[in-house]
């Protein structure tokens, strides 16, 4: 076999998914396992092909000799990749992807581990098994040594044991053999199996399957675009970390959002903006244990005694510093770095937080499903986030863009905060507390009046994105969403069309155009696309929704799913992937467009 084969792709986001809440790995259409962190989704990456590392390795590849083609495709309604590879001679083969994810004695089986199975389909294939995890974000391979049936990698935080029925010199030094017969690969904990590697997987992989199987069928799915629903939903699941509830923003750092541009963040982390976002779309699904976990991880961390304003963003395992630098081992996706590691969006205010953690929490209050629905005490714990929202509402912030050189009185964040007081009010009422609901309902009416007062630029005749401002960007489009203002009101219409106007570029819109601290945007946001279909599907524009809709849909990956900005130009996939963000617009603009599951049948 040839140094370079021709199976080697260049990087791109046509990326699948796999991971069980512990861990996720990202797989090119090639089957070559390409970024996965580990031992959890913020730590060290030991595959990361990616990001260009300057030294051989970082990937975990399955090279197939005379390579012509390869097919790709999710087992229906699981979280399963599979990955098909043919030669040149009629030989094929399939490669099975999974995080092992079952429950098992009272509780969730999800170990920090990778399993693999590739099988010979056709012909006499020849293969190649390249698994090279590198150390501290690619600087140095990783020591490792060897048994009879395994080999240990000592990575940066863990060390992971690669047991196989492929005899261990053929992984050593990565040589070509014949596959007449299924192998098999379980990269887990130094720990040795108790069964061979063929029959763990066929039960972990069984297993498996039921698992996500069992848990679609959970769903309260829309009627139309069933499947693209699904696979988003799986995904969102797939970025929560399962042993605290942080939910991530994305699984990757520093894909830029744009080509050439330094915008390129790291977003391995729980922004509680972002998580609120996330909860919220999969409680409309019925998945309501993901709030209960999330909410345990916010009440753990941010609403504690004492703090007087609480962070925007988060470590999984409750960090609170996030304190960034570049790292020197990766050039970066497609050599455009730096490559950024943490992010010091921990220091910036940003005060549609208070609302974030309030609007995620409500159901609790609500929802009858719930074992454990939320109390007094618990309501009496949300109460310091509406105390915070009350004094931080007309305080300059970062702005849900996150802005680092300027602060301004943000309509969102502004309106975010009168939404905590305003839910606290209806949680305090659903409790049975009188005094405490008129004391927030009076808070919230007041507190809407101020924001109408500063945010609307009658001149101009459409909201504004910051108090006594004249510029407009994506967010003003949730005021409807969150209850701030009614959606046939003629001022949300109005500022609807503004947007449209001024952000929008053919099928795809911009969450702001005004220049920022690094310059004027390149590329379409696409939640802010998802927030503009359902702006207009709301104010009476449903054709046109739907057409847009049926546009994004079109431009996803070949499995279904998206990273966080699209070049409008070549419709070319940039940013952070996957997106949870891009997810949660996509399911929340189905479920409202879908034909109702009674007028459909």
């Amino acid at each position: 076999m040839t140094n370079n084969p021709p199976n080697t792709l260049p990087a791109s986001l046509e990326l699948g998914v796999i991971g069980n809440g512990s861990i996720a790995a990202l797989i090119d259409p090639h089957g070559s396992i390409v970024w996965c962190c580990l031992p959890r989704f913020d730590a060290d990456a030991s595959f990361c092909k990616l990001l260009s590392p300057k030294i051989d390795g970082g990937e975990w590849a399955i090279e197939l000799e005379d390579f012509e083609r390869a097919e790709q495709n999710y087992l229906p309604n699981t979280a399963v990749l599979v990955t098909r590879l043919f030669d040149t001679h009629g030989g094929a083969i399939e490669i099975v992807d999974f995080a092992p994810r079952n429950r098992s004695l009272g509780r969730m089986y999800h170990p920090v581990m990778l399993a693999r199975k590739i099988s010979p389909l056709s012909g006499s294939p020849r293969i190649r098994v390249k698994l090279q995890p590198l150390c501290d974000y690619g600087s140095q391979p990783a020591s490792t040594t060897y048994g009879s049936n395994h080999v240990r990698y000592m990575l940066s935080e863990t060390v992971q044991r690669l047991t196989s029925d492929v005899a261990t010199p053929l992984i050593e030094r990565s040589l070509p053999f014949s596959l007449d017969r299924p192998a098999h690969f379980v990269f887990g904990p130094d720990e040795t199996l108790s069964e061979s590697p063929a029959d763990f997987i066929h039960l972990a992989l069984e297993r498996t399957q039921a698992y996500w199987r069992d848990w679609v069928r959970n769903l309260s799915i829309p009627y139309e675009w069933q499947e693209a629903v699904i696979r988003a939903a799986i995904t969102l699941k797939l970025c929560q970390y399962e042993a605290t509830g942080a939910i991530v923003a994305a699984l990757t750092t520093s894909i830029p959002e744009a080509p050439g541009t330094a915008r390129n963040w790291d977003y391995r982390y729980c922004w509680l903006r972002d998580s609120a976002f996330t909860v919220r779309t999969l409680n409309r699904l019925g998945v309501t244990n993901t709030m209960e976990d999330y909410i345990r991880y916010v009440f753990n961390l941010a609403v504690v005694e004492g703090d007087d304003e609480v962070g925007p963003v988060f470590g999984i395992t409750f960090e609170r510093e996030l304190h960034e630098r570049q790292v020197k081992g990766l050039a970066g996706y497609r050599g455009m770095g730096p490559v950024r590691v943490g992010n010091d969006a921990w220091q910036q205010r940003q005060n549609d937080a208070y609302g974030s953690v309030v609007l995620s929490s409500a159901q609790l209050f609500f929802d009858r499903r719930i074992e454990h629905r939320g109390d007094a005490i618990m309501f009496k714990r949300l109460e310091r986030m509406g105390t915070a929202a009350l004094r931080m509402a007309e305080q300059p912030d970062a702005g849900l863009w996150e802005f680092r050189g300027r602060a301004s009185v943000h309509t969102y964040s502004a309106a975010m905060c009168w939404a905590a007081c305003d839910r606290l009010a209806h949680i305090a009422t659903e409790l049975g507390l009188d005094d405490r609901a008129r004391y927030w309902h009076h808070e919230a009416i007041e507190l809407h009046a101020r924001i109408e007062a500063r945010a609307w630029n009658a001149t101009l005749g459409y909201f504004v994105d910051a108090y006594d401002g004249e510029n407009l960007d994506a967010s003003l489009l949730l005021l409807s969403d969150i209850g701030f203002i009614e959606a046939n009101d003629p001022r949300f219409v109005a500022t609807v069309d503004a947007i449209g106007a001024a952000l929008g570029r053919g099928n795809y819109l911009f969450r702001y155009i005004a220049p920022d601290d690094f310059g004027t945007p390149e590329t379409s946001f696409n939640i802010c696309t998802f927030w503009y279909i359902e702006a207009m599907a709301s104010t009476g524009r449903e054709e046109q929704a739907r057409a847009m809709f049926e546009n994004m849909l079109s431009k996803r990956n070949a499995l279904g799913l998206l990273s966080e900005d699209l070049a409008p130009g070549s419709g070319e996939h940039w940013g952070n992937y996957p997106q949870t963000y891009s997810l949660v617009g996509m399911i929340q603009a189905a479920m409202r467009l879908s034909r109702r599951w009674e007028e459909a049948l």
